[in-house]
């Protein structure tokens, strides 16, 4: 079945929303003075020209590419102790991850007669399924198992409707009374405060192994919503449970607010003036997150187990997984910074803190995953303490 996908915004949108909502002197060092991004990453007349970068360098990150709307606040500079140890200088900035540039939802049909537009898509073995009416009326088939039926026999579906619904059905263990449920949490249900801050280097540093991805938001793209690492489906599925992604491969999770688990080209997207695939935001370690397909529709290739590869323009960076891998990267190339819930007021990044670290080094086989990784979620907290895994 075909994904569907949201009208973007227009490149010359892009040019002027950037410029008009984080000019460059608006970036701020933390003790309050002004200063300038740096020189080599400013955004040009087109949003496209990217400065030439040595082969096995990276793009610094461009702070004016973030929409003014998505962030909670200004944008600043300040010190920080990376995952392998490296003192550098980070940006600081605090995200709401709502989209701003795209609606949210729908996510579960009321009716096995509901079309594709009236719900989400859902991945599996790679592939990006709509969730219609059909397809939650045929599950037992996809499946291969009769335990599957989401619907009453009047053809209604089974739809948490509030947010005390939401929050246990949507958990990996997920409540007996919500078997056979499709999960659609609402944006409402979150709280209007829920932030995270991200402090990520201005220039990626390689490390000599790549790390896991852990727990929790693993980047941001420039409409301020969060990527995360791929969604528990494994846990969900055994309950007879389904928590669609909308059309642009988002979901809300009511401890961190919507974010994405896939990307369908819904988000605010920076053109390449060589027609390599649009940057769409950056990694917790700071390398950018491009497209997964160029100006011409063709597939990145030779990408790494993270989903890298470097060229001559940018140097090493990550290109997104398939909507159907529900993977955006396969792990951390570079050293990262720190995510903090709220505005992380009074809380330095050291990420070589228990709490901070991004997991164990990556040990998994060559080659990036296009279907539902192995085994169990990787492990690390990336700035927040060990716990149980989030919800979906």
């Amino acid at each position: 079945m075909p994904v569907k996908r949201r009208r973007k915004l227009s490149l010359l949108g892009l040019v002027i929303i950037s410029f008009l909502a984080l000019g460059c002197d608006e970036i701020e060092e933390t003790a309050g003075e002004q200063v300038e991004a740096p020189a080599d990453t400013s955004v040009t007349d087109s949003a496209a020209d990217t400065s030439a970068a040595v082969a096995g360098d990276a793009m610094d990150i461009d702070p004016t590419l973030f929409l003014e709307a998505g962030l909670a606040s200004d944008i600043t500079q300040e010190p920080c102790t990376l995952s392998g140890g490296t003192e550098t200088t980070c940006y600081r900035f605090t995200v709401a991850s709502i989209p701003v540039d795209h609606e949210a939802g729908p996510w579960c049909p009321e009716t096995i007669a509901d079309s594709a537009e009236a719900g989400g898509i859902w991945p599996e073995d790679g592939q990006m399924n709509d969730v219609d009416g059909a397809f939650v009326e045929n599950l037992d088939t996809f499946y291969s198992d009769d335990g599957w039926k989401l619907y009453e026999e009047d053809g209604s579906i089974r739809v948490t409707g509030s947010a005390a619904a939401c929050a246990a059905a949507a958990r990996p263990d997920v409540d007996e009374a919500y078997n056979n449920y499709c999960v659609q949490c609402l944006l409402a249900y979150v709280e209007d405060d829920l932030t995270t801050t991200y402090v990520v280097p201005i220039s990626a540093v390689e490390q000599e192994t790549p790390s896991q991805l852990g727990r929790g938001a693993i980047g941001v793209a420039f409409n301020g919503v969060n990527f995360d690492p791929p969604a528990p489906t494994e846990a969900i599925l055994g309950a007879y449970t389904l928590a669609p992604f909308d059309d642009c491969g988002g979901h809300v999770n009511l401890n961190e607010g919507y974010h994405y688990h896939a990307h369908t080209g819904c988000t605010t997207e920076v053109a390449q003036g060589d027609g390599h695939a649009p940057l769409i935001g950056y990694m917790l370690d700071g390398y950018g997150l491009y497209a997964r397909t160029d100006e011409q529709g063709n597939e990145a290739t030779g990408l790494d187990q993270c989903g890298g590869q470097y060229d001559e323009v940018r140097g090493y960076h990550y290109h997104v997984g398939t909507p159907g891998s529900n993977a955006i990267v396969g792990c951390f190339k570079g050293e990262t910074g720190c995510r903090f819930d709220g505005d992380g007021e009074g809380e330095l990044c050291d990420a070589t803190a228990a709490t901070d670290r991004p997991g164990r080094p990556e040990g998994g086989p060559e080659g990036r995953p296009e279907g539902r990784p192995e085994g169990p979620p990787p492990g690390g907290a990336n700035g927040r303490p060990p716990g149980p895994p989030p919800e979906g």
